[in-house]
């Protein structure tokens, strides 16, 4: 062995003798000439021979592994159902990720028994044990089918699938109540290996009924982007309090197990099209954005975990952005490594002797008992030696085999024993504490020759096989699992497959990004007449009709046919949930029941919420649509995108818009993106088809309504003059709240009367909150009178009408979950609502909660409006923070009720135009949002005061750099902690709990300053704070024995302001707000300083103590 066994010596001295006999036959190899004269009847005996000794010195390797495979694991292998424990002493609980890696060990036996003919039946025995293994795992989940439904309707912890069992029953052991199942890197883990050994010829899945739960399981880590988990140390946040967290390690399985399970036939090469695995495209692409924001940090509460090494290299590879994975792997390195193994993340306390192991979740500041004490885990050191394999890195193998070395245990028959982990006795704590690293280290009880740690021992197996070259990387992963997606063999047959090795150009920079992959574009007009009047310039376009027998469907339409994928009466399944089809999954092409179908984006339909009415936006969001495809494509073949034109757009002002946009795709390329236009039926060869096979099984008859063709009794418009244009429409605004305190009947009166639309909104408004939406006026229901007038004024591009009809209809913007987790995994928070009543967002939220969140009482009573326009500024961050990240540099809570008044004030105070944000048309509001978000690049250009620019940072909450470590260090040296706005920051056990760099402090400073009510005021609070941690930085033996009141020091600041310019004391602040930022530094600092010498600060060298060091 290459990992120090005794046993094997005098195979290492064959071995030697071997190599030394290759080495003398070696030497003519390199003349083949000489080679050809010299061949005789003796060489070949001589080969020949080799060759018998190497085949078996091989197999007798193979089965010294083999004999450890049948001590160590199958002989804890579940009787009935082939599942294993996490120790051998454990005869009761299963746990499955030890179950499977155990599997993934005896498959990797059984791929390296292939290699040699006569194996004796052990490649079949192996091979069997490890189905047993994978089909236990999978008849304890199919028990649980009803959690599964559930889950996928909502991902609520409590219908998580199970990850304990019963070892001979496969009931369950625990509930949700009481231990985290909840963990979305199981059950990838699963099926990214199933996907594996399915590859390699084994027949694991039997029936259709499994084919449907696998498909199901697809579904249930679909949405791991959104979905917080307890990840793989089954614990949540690092403080162990029950609170789960979204954790990169899981979501980037996740992502890796989508991108394996798509297109596979769980029946193997025999299989019929009804066996294959569908993905959503779209979801895998939310994963993987996801996983690579939250990257090289696993959580809020974790800046760093290797529980992200098995993520990021065998047996996931869920990244091939060689940047992200350099940083995360160097940080794991860094942070966690010790002699015995790597620290799972700082301030651990599992196995730590300062645990107390009678309680399931510690006490609040409790895990700064365990720092720089946290167990170290041998196990990381094997992944290191993998990832060594994988790279062809022989140094980093030989690096960590010698540090693995001393670590291992012997049992009696002198194979070698993993432990779990090294602890630190307890009388050791202090001086490792001390001086880190000083101290030695015991090894667990778990990981001894009388009790093994299974998935350690899978690893050491693993691993051995590979050094001792019984194994080849490619025989381990045979799905290619560690090279780029360009780079991976292509797979043929009828289904989408994640490879694009057609369009990508392997560079130095290339993060895997298409070089040359081309859009394809078709074009279809609405009606002929709208055809011929786009021919008249230049933009040719196709009718459905002539698009025939293809067919164009809404996407709403494919939402149909994916429902009947996964379903079963007999399991309680009921397939697909109903979640809309992204931009990704309408760029395929779909064959479904004999039938060619090309599916227009999300962007054309035509929805409730009034944003589609608006052209600007959406020439903008074609863009958009177009680039991120672009991008994201990573399927073989072309994405198609359908691109609508309907005849209301050209009554639009920004119809001509349009047409330059057109006209630019004709060109070839669209803002550098490459653009292929033309006839469907001649891109269709080009195109990446998906194969709906599914659906030829089933009898059902589908309701499905294709986009029909506008039919006209004459060709008409010729050109855009003779289009009717939309008129531009305004009206007087007239405020009718005061009708609110009047009887119904004398409102009826009034809404009679009067012709205005946005009177007659707020008029229905009244009646609809007084008597209900099915009051009747003139014979209509209030809801059907506010329904015609929203149409009315969409058509009038009307929007101050528009939004207060869509707010009093509780209308929702479509799909904006997953832009409220792209802003969270972001490392941000997202606040709703004004003032007192914001509703903090700190986890995804689900579709069904989109609706309480924004119509809240206290937002309608603000105004009604507002649930509206909130939503929309959601939406356009979300889509800013995907696209231009530095927009948001400095602001950690995004609160949209501020956001919008840093807008307003812009409108009115600097640009002095009087008009409301809710009459402005979406496509200026997202030009709004964007303006105020990069201040810091036209502030100086523009003139703005020194107060515009505070109050405007001060609504947005921008911070400067370094900015949350400062209070970390201002709060280490203040005992009694920090006040402000009557609110007390304490010092304990704020930085007991939490590091200077962890999100979490940083929120929690961000709720002390989200008290205050004025942004001019909240900036210069931050500016108080810079300047207190300059002068701690400066002399750091000082420190604050009293409370740090900040209001205190403002107000002294601004006494000597007005002192300075001969005025009275008065509240107004606003002449120190417009000072310059120099004047109001130099300000506080003398009111820090005077606040030192009235005896409030003291030196630590007085007191001859050190007070606090910085954790």
């Amino acid at each position: 062995m290459t990992i120090d066994i005794e046993a094997d010596k005098d195979e290492d001295r064959e071995e030697g003798q071997n190599c030394n006999i290759m080495a003398s036959l070696a030497v003519p190899s390199q003349h083949p000439r000489a080679r050809e004269r010299a061949s005789s009847v003796c060489d070949s005996d001589i080969d020949l021979n080799i060759r018998v000794i190497s085949y078996e010195d091989t197999v007798r390797k193979l089965d010294h592994y083999y004999g450890i495979v049948k001590r160590q694991l199958l002989q804890n292998q579940s009787i009935t159902l082939g599942i294993f424990p996490l120790v051998s002493q454990e005869t009761e609980v299963a746990d499955m990720r030890t179950s499977i890696y155990c599997s993934a060990c005896i498959w990797s036996l059984f791929q390296a028994y292939r290699r040699i003919d006569d194996d004796r039946g052990k490649a079949y025995e192996l091979g069997q044990s490890c189905v047993k293994c994978m089909r236990g795992i999978l008849t304890c989940w199919m028990r649980q089918t009803n959690l599964v439904e559930n889950f996928k309707k909502g991902q609520n912890p409590k219908y998580a699938l199970h990850s304990k069992f019963h070892l001979i029953t496969g009931e369950e052991v625990i509930s949700s109540d009481n231990y985290g199942h909840l963990q979305i890197d199981v059950v990838s883990l699963y099926l990214l290996f199933l996907v594996q050994m399915i590859n390699s010829g084994l027949q694991i899945i039997y029936t259709m009924d499994e084919v449907t739960f696998v498909q199901n399981l697809v579904y249930y880590v679909e949405r791991a982007y959104r979905t917080p988990d307890f990840g793989m140390w089954e614990r949540g946040s690092k403080y162990n309090n029950g609170t789960p967290e979204l954790h990169a390690s899981s979501i980037g399985m996740a992502k890796a197990a989508l991108e394996a399970i798509n297109g596979c036939n769980l029946f193997g090469e025999k299989g019929a099209s009804w066996s294959v695995i569908f993905v959503d495209i779209d979801a895998h692409n939310r994963n993987r954005s996801i996983f690579e924001t939250l990257l090289p940090r696993e959580s809020s509460s974790k800046n760093v975990d290797a529980s992200l090494l098995p993520t990021i290299s065998f047996p996931a590879f869920a990244t091939h952005d060689q940047m992200l994975y350099s940083k995360t792997r160097s940080q794991i390195i860094n942070s966690l490594e010790g002699k015995y193994g790597f620290k799972r993340f700082h301030r651990d306390g599992y196995g730590t002797v300062m645990e107390d192991k009678k309680r399931r979740f510690y006490h609040s500041a409790e895990t700064k008992e365990f720092e720089k004490i946290e167990c170290q885990w041998p196990l990381f050191y094997l992944y290191m030696i993998l990832e060594g394999m994988f790279k062809s890195k022989e140094e980093q193998v030989e690096e960590y085999k010698n540090k693995l070395k001393p670590l291992l245990k012997r049992d009696k028959w002198g194979d070698p024993v993993i432990p779990m982990y090294y602890y630190f006795h307890k009388d050791n704590i202090e001086e490792e504490r001390a001086e880190p690293g000083s101290q030695y280290c015991q090894p667990s009880v778990e990981g001894t020759p009388k009790n093994l740690f299974l998935w350690g021992q899978s690893m050491w197996i693993i691993t051995s096989l590979l050094m001792d070259n019984l194994l080849h990387i490619n025989e381990l992963d045979l799905i290619r699992r560690h090279l780029p997606s360009y780079n991976r063999p292509r797979k043929g047959g009828r289904y989408s497959a994640f490879q694009r090795s057609r369009y990508f150009l392997k560079s130095k920079n290339s993060k895997g990004t298409a070089s040359d992959l081309v859009v394809q574009v078709v074009l279809i007009a609405e009606s002929m007449r709208l055809q011929a009047m786009m021919a008249t310039y230049g933009i040719q376009t196709q009718t459905p009709h002539e698009v025939e027998p293809v067919q164009i469907w809404p996407p709403r339409e494919l939402v149909k046919v994916y429902q009947n994928l996964g379903v079963s009466e007999k399991l309680g399944l009921q397939g697909r949930p109903t979640r809309p089809i992204g931009a990704l999954g309408t760029s395929k092409i779909y064959r479904v029941c004999g039938q060619t179908v090309l599916c227009y984006p999300l962007v054309f339909e035509v929805s409730d919420f009034y944003l589609s009415h608006d052209m600007a936006l959406l020439i903008d969001d074609i863009k958009t649509e177009l680039h991120f495809v672009g991008k994201y494509w990573r399927l073989s073949g072309r994405p198609t995108v359908c691109i609508l034109i309907r005849e209301e757009h050209m009554r639009d002002v920004h119809f001509r818009e349009l047409l330059d946009l057109l006209a630019m795709l004709k060109t070839g390329y669209c803002d550098g993106l490459k653009i292929r236009t033309g006839r469907l039926q001649n891109l269709i060869s080009s195109s990446c088809i998906e194969h709906l096979d599914f659906m030829s099984t089933m009898n059902i008859d589908l309701d499905i309504t294709p986009f029909e063709q506008l039919q006209h009794a004459s060709i008409g418009y010729q050109s855009l003059t003779d289009v009717p244009t939309a008129i531009t429409y305004s009206e007087d605004s007239m405020s009718f709240k005061d009708m609110g305190l009047q009887p119904t009947s004398e409102v009826l009166n009034v809404l009679r009367s009067v012709s205005t639309l946005h009177g007659q909104t707020q008029l229905l408004g009244i009646l609809l909150r007084r008597e209900g939406p099915d009051f009747q006026v003139d014979g209509v229901s209030v809801n059907d009178r506010l329904c015609a007038l929203l149409r009315q004024a969409s058509s009038l591009r009307y929007w101050a009408a528009v939004r207060e009809c869509t707010a009093l209809l509780a209308k929702e913007v479509e799909s904006i979950s997953p832009y409220i987790t792209t802003v969270l995994v972001s490392g941000k928070q997202l606040t709703a609502g004004y003032g007192n009543d914001e509703i903090l967002l700190d986890k995804p939220v689900q579709p069904a909660e989109i609706h309480d969140l924004f119509y809240t009482p206290a937002l309608q009573s603000h105004n009604v409006v507002q649930a509206v326009l909130q939503q929309e500024v959601v939406l356009y961050c979300g889509k800013l923070i995907a696209t231009h990240t530095q927009l948001f540099n400095g602001i950690l809570n995004i609160r949209i009720g501020w956001m919008i008044k840093a807008m307003t004030y812009y409108l009115h105070d600097v640009c002095k135009v009087k008009e409301t944000i809710e009459s402005l048309a979406p496509n200026e509001v997202r030009r709004l949002v964007v303006k105020v978000l990069s201040l810091d690049e036209w502030a100086h250009k523009e003139k703005l005061t020194p107060q515009q620019i505070r109050v405007i940072d001060g609504c947005l909450g921008r911070t400067p750099k370094r900015f949350y470590e400062k209070v970390f260090n201002i709060l280490s040296k203040t005992t009694q902690g920090v006040r402000l706005c009557d609110q007390l920051l304490p010092q304990q056990p704020t930085i007991s709990e939490m590091s200077s760099g962890e999100l979490n402090f940083a929120l929690t400073v961000q709720s002390l300053l989200n008290r205050i009510q004025h942004p001019e005021y909240r900036q210069i609070v931050v500016e108080v704070f810079s300047v207190v941690a300059t002068i701690l930085e400066r002399n750091p033996e000082l420190k604050f024995p009293h409370e740090l009141n900040l209001d205190q020091i403002v107000r002294e600041a601004f006494k000597m302001f007005l002192k300075d310019l001969g005025r009275d004391w008065k509240d107004d602040m606003s002449s120190f707000y417009n000072a310059s930022q120099v004047a109001v530094t130099s300000y506080l600092a003398r009111a820090i300083v005077n606040f030192m010498l009235s005896g409030d600060i003291r030196s630590e060298i007085e007191e001859g103590s050190t007070f606090c060091q910085v954790s």
